[in-house]
C-alpha cells in the first residue's frame, strides 16, 4: 500500500523548487535509453523516442532558439499536431527556458493572430499544412514582431516573408553549444501560458508555472493509474489543457511511455492502434468513445485495464458499451484549464471506489474540494446542488493563482477572503463524499471535448454585414455532447435563407476555428433578454431543443 499524503510530499518536493528546471524534469533526469514516446504514422508504421534523443535535438533547437534571439521568459508559440518534431519544439523551449503557447490545429487566423500578439511571442512553429494560416491579410498584419519556424516534410505555403526550416536549424546548431543548455526558472517560472475563454470578453491567458507538474504526475499515478508496463495512449490534442497535460507533460515528468498518433481522428484507426500497439491504458473525450461505439465495421476485439475520459460527463450508455467492449468500465475525470484534474473516479490501487452511477469521483491527493450555496460561501448539505470549489488553503497541488493581467477576472474566481476558487461549475455532493456534475453555471459549450466560449463565435457572427446580433448556445449531441447552434437577428429587410446560414458558417470557420461553426442558424426578430439586456440563452436552448 502506497503512503498517498508522502508521495504527494515527495512530488511536491520534486517539482516545487527554487532552482527547478524544466528540461531535467521532464528528459534528463530520466535514463537516455528509455522510450518517452513512440509517434505512430496512418499507416501504423511507428518511430520511438527516447530520452536521450530528446535531449540532443531539443539541446540543438534550444541552441538554434538563443541564436535568435529568444531569451528565457521569451513566449514560442506552436502551430502543430501530435509529432516527434513538437515533442522536440517543446523541450526546445523549455530547455531555453522560455514560455510555450500552444495554438490549436483547427484555429483559424484571427484566432492564432490574437493569442501570438496577447502572448508577445517571438516565435512561432508551424505545421507546413498550418503555415498558409499565418500569412499577411486581414487579420495578420504584413509587419509582425514574430519568425515563423516551419516543421515536417513537404512544399509549405509561401507566405509573403521569411520562412525558417525546423531541420535545418537542428542541423545547424549542435547540442553542446552554450544556448543548448538547460535553463532553471524555478518552481514559479513560467512554463505554458494556455487561452481559455468563457461567456463574455476576449480569451484569457492561464500562466502555467514549473510546479504545475507535480500536480500532472500525481493525477497521472493517481487518477489514471499510468504503470511501468502499461502501453498508455492519451488520444486528446495538444493544443488543448488535457491533451498538453496529460499526453504530453504528465508521461514526460513521469517516465512514463506513450502513444502519440501523428494522424487525424477516425474509429477505424483508434481501433488499429488500440490493437497493433496493445493499448492498456487509454484515456480520451467522450466523444472518441461515442464514435467508438456507433462505428458498426468489425475490428479485433480489445480488452483494456484502464480507461478513462475527461471533458465532459459520460452517458449511461457508453458506459455499459465499454464494460462488454473494452473489458473494462470507463471511468469518469473533471478538471479545468485552470488547475488540470482534481475531482476524478481514480484508478490507483488504494483509491478505487465502488463509484455511485454519474457520479465524477472525489477529489485527488492533494486536492480539497466542497459545494458552497448559491447564495453564500458556506459548505452545502449533502445532495444539495450548488457552486463546486477549491479550497486553496487546503489543496497543496494546486498552482493557478490568476489570469495574466486580467485582475477583475481574477477576482471573479476567488471568494472575497481567498479561501475558495470557484471554479464556475454547478454540482452535488452525496453524503459519502462522491462529487456529482449538474451544470455550468456560465454558458461555455463543450463539443467533442473542446470548451468553446460563445462570445468568440458570437464575436464572428457580428462581423457579417447583414447580422444586428447573433447568440450561440450548445444543444444535445449523440456524438458530440453538445453542438454550436446560432441565433441570428438580420437587418431590416434581409431575409435569412439556407444560402446566408452556409455563409455564416464558412465565415465562422474562416475567422475563428474550423471545429466551432454553429451546425444550424435560427434566424430571429429579436434575443431574448433580461431587463438588464442580458440574453437568456436558456431560452434559446429551450427554443433549439423544440426544433
Amino acid at each position: 500500500m502506497v503512503d498517498i499524503a508522502n508521495r504527494v510530499q515527495e512530488l511536491l518536493e520534486r517539482y516545487d523548487t527554487a532552482d527547478a528546471c524544466a528540461a531535467q524534469l521532464l528528459c534528463d533526469d530520466h535514463p537516455a535509453d528509455a522510450v518517452a514516446f513512440t509517434v505512430v504514422e496512418s499507416d501504423l508504421s511507428a518511430t520511438d523516442l527516447t530520452y536521450g534523443d530528446l535531449r540532443e535535438r531539443s539541446s540543438q533547437f534550444a541552441a538554434a532558439l538563443a541564436d535568435l534571439g529568444v531569451e528565457p521568459g521569451d513566449h514560442v508559440a506552436t502551430l502543430m499536431g501530435k509529432s516527434a518534431d513538437l515533442v522536440v519544439a517543446l523541450l526546445g523551449i523549455w530547455r531555453r527556458g522560455a514560455v510555450h503557447v500552444p495554438l490549436f490545429t483547427a484555429f483559424a487566423s484571427p484566432a492564432i493572430a490574437f493569442r501570438l500578439e496577447a502572448s508577445a511571442a517571438k516565435i512561432v512553429i508551424a505545421d507546413r499544412d498550418q503555415v498558409a494560416k499565418l500569412a499577411p491579410g486581414t487579420d495578420i498584419p504584413a509587419d509582425v514582431p514574430w519568425r515563423v519556424i516551419v516543421a515536417g516534410s513537404g512544399d509549405a505555403a509561401d507566405i509573403g516573408r521569411d520562412v525558417l526550416d525546423f531541420a535545418a536549424l537542428l542541423a545547424a546548431h549542435g547540442a553542446d553549444e552554450p544556448g543548448g543548455q538547460a535553463v532553471a526558472v524555478g518552481s514559479g517560472g513560467r512554463l505554458v501560458q494556455l487561452f481559455t475563454s468563457g461567456t463574455t470578453g476576449t480569451p484569457k491567458g492561464v500562466p502555467v508555472p514549473v510546479k504545475a507538474l507535480a500536480s500532472f504526475h500525481a493525477y497521472l499515478e493517481f487518477g489514471l493509474d499510468v504503470r511501468e508496463d502499461d502501453v498508455f495512449w492519451n488520444a486528446a490534442d495538444p493544443g488543448w489543457a488535457y491533451g498538453l497535460y496529460y499526453a504530453l507533460l504528465g508521461p514526460l515528468a513521469a517516465g512514463r511511455r506513450s502513444l502519440l498518433l501523428h494522424a487525424g481522428f477516425s474509429p477505424a484507426l483508434t481501433w488499429q492502434v488500440l490493437d497493433t500497439f496493445g493499448v492498456t491504458n487509454f484515456a480520451a473525450a467522450p466523444t472518441v468513445y461515442r464514435s467508438l461505439k456507433a462505428d458498426t465495421a468489425p475490428h479485433t476485439p480489445v480488452r483494456l485495464r484502464r480507461a478513462s475520459s475527461a471533458g465532459e460527463p459520460l452517458t449511461p450508455d457508453v458506459l455499459e458499451w465499454s464494460q462488454e467492449t473494452l473489458g473494462v468500465t470507463v471511468r469518469d475525470q473533471y478538471g479545468q484549464t485552470e488547475h488540470g484534474m482534481f475531482v476524478v473516479d481514480a484508478w490507483a490501487d488504494d483509491l478505487r471506489e465502488n463509484t455511485p452511477a454519474r457520479s465524477m469521483g472525489k477529489p485527488l491527493p492533494g486536492w480539497t474540494c466542497a459545494v458552497l450555496r448559491e447564495d453564500s460561501d458556506e459548505i452545502a448539505e449533502p445532495g444539495e446542488v450548488g457552486r463546486v470549489a477549491i479550497d486553496v488553503q487546503a489543496s497543496p497541488l494546486i498552482w493557478f493563482t490568476g489570469y495574466v493581467d486580467a485582475p477583475e477576472k481574477t477576482a471573479e474566481r476567488f471568494s472575497a477572503d481567498g479561501r475558495w476558487y470557484l471554479t464556475g461549475d454547478a454540482g452535488k455532493v452525496d453524503e459519502n463524499g462522491f462529487f456529482f456534475f449538474s451544470s455550468r453555471d456560465d454558458d461555455v459549450i463543450i463539443m467533442a471535448g473542446y470548451r468553446i466560449g460563445p462570445f468568440d463565435v458570437e464575436s464572428v457572427l457580428v462581423m457579417h454585414p447583414d447580422v444586428v446580433e447573433a447568440a450561440v448556445v450548445g444543444l444535445p449531441d449523440e456524438l458530440r455532447g453538445e453542438v454550436l447552434e446560432a441565433f441570428v437577428v438580420l437587418q431590416e429587410g434581409i431575409e435569412g435563407d439556407d444560402a446566408l446560414e452556409t455563409e455564416l458558417q464558412q465565415l465562422v470557420k474562416k475567422k475563428y476555428a474550423a471545429h466551432a461553426y454553429p451546425r444550424a442558424v435560427h434566424f430571429v426578430p429579436h434575443l431574448p433578454k433580461t431587463p438588464s439586456g442580458k440574453v437568456q440563452r436558456f431560452k434559446l436552448r429551450q427554443a433549439g431543443a423544440l426544433g
